[in-house]
């Protein structure tokens, strides 16, 4: 069985790494390239980069800040937010990411997914899927442009979809759940990584280390994805995987 992943994520907004609460209020939370490396450092599996306002910006990713962290880590780096094109996500490779993460672009041209694995191999390409639950239809509905825009997609065509374009992974994020320290949606988490046989990251709303691993058994989540109870101290990448090693759940020590 594959050791489960412990992941890091900085979201970042003019260079700063930021942390918010269902996608607002977001507060400062550090200088992206150092909290890179003290994670490299402190035993994360990987970090995710993610330029939160960028595409509903429409701008690009910051290359810079992405080279002078990618020249600090030494684990698997992932790299999101603005990406649109196939020379774009040549470019953040080149600048030193192993995988890209495409989001809004992913749902409004979703050939691109089927250029990138072709181009680059399903491994470097990451679709992050945002979703919210719709009570009516008994389903989650897909949300782009940084949460803004409801597409009214299903997230569970749209993930059976992304895994057929070519797809290696997907960031799922609750927005229900992001930010309120309550624990990861483990009924989304669950029918999601029923619907694919890619990996699924689970992301938003770890609050406690209990969280993580009910979202790796219960919510058959692949990796767990957090930022706030690292950035801000909470406890530690290395306590967490030391908990979860104790509960029967494979890490990297």
């Amino acid at each position: 069985m594959l050791a489960k992943r412990i992941i890091p994520c900085l979201d970042v907004k003019e260079g700063r790494v930021v942390k918010g609460v269902k996608f607002v209020n977001l507060r400062d939370a550090g200088d992206p390239v150092e909290l890179a490396s003290f994670y490299d450092q402190a035993g994360a599996d990987e970090l995710v980069f993610l330029d939160i306002t960028a595409s509903y910006e429409k701008r690009k990713t910051m290359i810079d800040v992405v080279s002078k962290t990618a020249e600090k880590v030494y684990i698997p780096f992932t790299v999101g937010g603005g990406i649109g094109t196939i020379e774009e996500i040549k470019d953040i490779l080149s600048a030193g990411a192993d995988k890209v993460s495409l989001n809004t672009v992913a749902f409004q041209n979703p050939d691109l997914i089927n250029e990138g694995a072709e181009k680059f191999g399903t491994q470097c390409i990451v679709v992050a899927v945002d979703a919210k639950k719709n009570v009516e239809k008994d389903d989650w509905d897909v949300y782009i442009h940084g949460g803004r825009t409801n597409t009214g997609r299903s997230a569970l065509e749209w993930v059976e979809e992304v895994e057929k374009r070519g797809a290696g992974e997907i960031l799922l994020t609750s927005m229900d759940s992001d930010g309120g320290k309550d624990g990861y949606d483990i009924t989304l988490n669950a029918a999601i990584a029923e619907k694919v046989n890619i990996p699924v990251i689970a992301s938003g709303g770890a609050g406690e280390m209990k969280h993580f691993l009910e979202a790796l058994t219960t919510g058959k989540a692949d990796a767990a994805l957090a930022a706030s109870v690292f950035h801000y101290r909470q406890f530690s990448v290395k306590e967490v995987k030391e908990y979860l090693a104790k509960n029967g759940v494979e890490v990297r020590l």
